[in-house]
């Protein structure tokens, strides 16, 4: 993945923009605590982090990411950042209440084995949230240029290693890994209504590879522009699947 870090900027905070009140809607409807132990993983630009701070400020925050130069250390006084990578690093059982991924599992090569560590991670009682995109299949777009776009955006993450479908089994792999009370919900993504879109800084940063692997043209990503550009436009490229289980408490 391009880490250039304008656009990269760029598109985490256009992420955060279109989807944190969905995230945070989601984690207020848990049991949150002010002493909660939370663990943010794959933290970006920290919105999600800096939030779970504010909601226990008698507990802490870990925020954890392989780049943390979008993250700002001095937020919170119970916030502490971390840059690790999370498939080699580890965090003793029972160390957190709540633990929140968003946009991070369908990256990881140990997709699978990182849903049953964090499981571990989690303290008697304690939540494990993990929000993935779904694409729909390129070809189902009405717009050509989209389905040219998405299927070179899809091809290019395949071949990083990614699975912009494994969202679909999310809920099955957090109760195979023990946890009880598992719930689920979607979120629709847009592409395009000018305002709310996100795949404009999304596309940008991924262009320079697509065009370099020959998956896309100049002429492509001009059609695609113009239809963003366009106040008519509007597509839905992907469902965004929120999971979360609770590990059972210790019995009494």
């Amino acid at each position: 993945m391009n880490r250039d870090t304008p656009r990269e900027r760029d598109r985490l905070e256009a992420i955060q923009r279109n989807v944190d009140a969905f995230t945070t809607g989601i984690l207020d409807d848990l049991p949150v605590q002010t002493s909660w132990h939370c663990l943010e993983l794959g933290a970006g630009a920290g919105s999600i982090a800096y939030w779970l701070a504010e909601r226990c400020p008698d507990g802490r925050v870990v925020a954890v990411d392989l780049d943390t130069r979008h993250l700002d250390p001095g937020r919170a006084p119970n916030l502490t950042i971390q840059e690790a990578d999370i498939t080699h690093d580890d965090y003793a059982p029972g160390s957190f209440d709540l633990i929140h991924a968003r946009y991070l599992y369908c990256h990881l090569p140990t997709r699978d084995a990182m849903v049953e560590r964090a499981a571990r991670w989690l303290a008697p009682g304690g939540w494990l949230v993990i929000e993935e995109p779904y694409h729909l299949p390129a070809e189902t777009s009405p717009f050509p240029a989209v389905q040219r776009i998405l299927a070179a955006y899809q091809r290019r993450y395949r071949d990083l290693g990614a699975d912009m479908t494994w969202a679909r089994g999310l809920p099955s792999q957090l109760a195979r890994n023990g946890l009880g009370e598992v719930s689920f919900t979607g979120n629709l993504g847009c592409m395009g209504g000018l305002d709310k879109d996100r795949w404009r800084p999304l596309i940008a940063q991924a262009a320079p590879a697509l065009l370099d692997e020959g998956l896309v043209t100049e002429a492509d990503l001009s059609e695609f522009t113009g239809l963003l550009d366009d106040p008519a436009f509007i597509d839905i490229p992907q469902v965004t699947v929120s999971a979360w289980g609770r590990r059972p408490t210790a019995a009494p």
